[in-house]
């Protein structure tokens, strides 16, 4: 059981995006000046990974959720509203640079797969997050891929066994069933693989 705490853990869906953004410019053909590669994750990590932490912290303080885990749907609430908003955001400001427009419709994508996920919620069903966030990394990994013509074959099986083993591991400790597991990925996925069709057209 502590394994799987622990994979839950290391792959927090906070960390994701961060993740996504430094594999992004680390595959991608070295057109970016290194001092904007480094502003953009600065900035990135900011939005997504300090900020979030700070609500949460705030929110636990003022009681309105009970732990960080936000076990309940009650309490997956504001914080998938604030996310779905935040990404939205970001992603309109990665656009207006100009540079990284990829990666800015992976936050679109990103807000996107929220925004189902909060509507979900209308009929009782709490996505997993955690096969949510991989399942992005996969679907931007794929876009990477088509987009430049890579052969990324070996990272995406990493990444597939890699969701398999945090998606046994929320099951194991229950946080999620079956169904919310699998909603998570497809939603995930789909929604990158969605955003980059809009992109090229």
């Amino acid at each position: 059981m502590q394994f799987h705490k622990l994979i839950s853990f290391v792959f927090h869906p906070i960390i994701i995006p961060i993740t996504s953004s430094l594999l992004y410019f680390i595959l991608i053909p070295n057109h970016i000046p290194k001092g904007v590669s480094y502003r953009v994750l600065g900035f990135i990590f900011l939005i997504t990974y300090i900020i979030p932490i700070v609500l949460l912290f705030v929110l636990r303080k003022v009681k309105l959720i009970e732990d960080y885990h936000l076990v309940s749907i009650q309490e997956r609430k504001f914080p998938i509203v604030f996310f779905t908003i935040l990404s939205f955001l970001l992603g309109n400001l990665l656009l207006k640079t100009g540079v990284v427009n990829l990666l800015a419709y992976s936050f679109f994508g990103s807000s996107l797969a929220l925004g189902i996920v909060y509507s979900l919620f209308y009929i009782n069903i709490k996505t997993s997050l955690h096969t949510l966030a991989i399942a992005g990394l996969i679907g931007l990994i794929m876009v990477i891929s088509i987009t430049y013509e890579f052969n990324l074959l070996l990272l995406l099986i990493f990444l597939f066994i890699l969701i398999g083993i945090v998606a046994t591991s929320r099951l194991q400790l229950k946080a999620h069933t079956l169904p919310e597991v699998v909603i998570g990925f497809f939603v995930g996925i789909l929604t990158q693989l969605t955003m980059y069709y809009f992109y090229i057209i």
